[in-house]
């Protein structure tokens, strides 16, 4: 008889472990969800390994274009500013008269009668010379107009130069040209040459605008390289004042993206004390 009571305990045993025993079902349960956990874990660490992969090319490819922004710069861009501030300078030098313009006295009319001024010079010097001498006094004017923080000026050549003087904070910045040209004074105006960062959309401003609105070109391209100017001076201070909680920092060329990772020791530290 005790022998058919134990062989039957030992069948349920079988068909059911955990009956008499809840420990050993917890065990059970917890094996059963290990995989699950750690399927969780492995993902987690295969998206960290993707983002620090992905950072590293990030930052890789910034210091490409950072090599690549200095190699230009030292090379034909400052032969071109070299050349045409010279070329400004000389302007302002023989200039006979300075006009500063104001608000509505920088129009399209005053541009159009730029434009007409640098192509009558330019017919001037290519008259003989006796005919050449017997102009009129106006064509000995030299005329050069300040708007705002630009500076035009009739340049040799049938050419109007646009040199832009940017800042920040009241303190002087850099210093852009661009130089314009047209074959008549009835033909649009194209740009010759310019000192304005490779990175900025000046191509695309021209061909939306110079054609059908010269004076709004040369204000957006003022505006372009003022805000410019702004953003990597803003980016500068950031660095400066807040360096030591800044663990990276990474931006576009022209500073209109702008990432950077917060050191979490350096900001918990800060953020207890106060």
């Amino acid at each position: 008889m005790e022998s058919d009571i134990e062989e039957s305990l030992r069948k349920r045993h079988r068909k059911n472990p955990f009956t008499g025993d809840s420990s050993s079902r917890k065990q059970f349960e917890q094996l059963a969800a290990r995989p699950f956990v750690m399927g969780e874990v492995n993902f987690m660490q295969e998206e960290d390994i993707r983002l620090e992969t992905t950072r590293a090319r990030f930052s890789n490819v910034l210091k490409r274009q950072g090599e690549l922004t200095e190699r230009l710069s030292r090379d034909s861009d400052k032969t071109i500013f070299e050349r045409l501030q010279k070329e400004f300078e000389a302007a302002r030098a023989s200039q006979t008269e300075e006009i500063c313009l104001d608000g509505e006295e920088w129009n399209d009319g005053l541009l159009a009668t730029i434009r007409e001024r640098v192509h009558m010079e330019a017919d001037r010097k290519a008259l003989p010379g006796d005919a050449n001498m017997a102009s009129g006094p106006h064509f000995q004017e030299k005329i050069t107009y300040k708007v705002g923080s630009k500076v035009i000026c009739c340049l040799e050549g049938a050419r109007i130069g646009i040199q832009y003087e940017t800042s920040f904070a009241g303190e002087p910045c850099e210093l852009y040209h661009c130089v314009l040209e047209s074959k008549s004074f009835l033909e649009k105006m194209t740009v010759l040459e310019h000192t304005i960062p490779f990175f900025l959309p000046v191509r695309e401003a021209e061909n939306d605008l110079l054609s059908s609105n010269a004076m709004k070109f040369i204000d957006y391209v003022g505006e372009l390289l003022q805000a410019y100017v702004d953003r990597r001076e803003q980016v500068r201070l950031i660095k400066e004042l807040y360096g030591n909680q800044i663990k990276e920092l990474y931006h576009s060329l022209p500073y209109h993206m702008v990432e950077f990772v917060l050191d979490d020791s350096e900001w918990l530290q800060g953020n207890s004390k106060s």
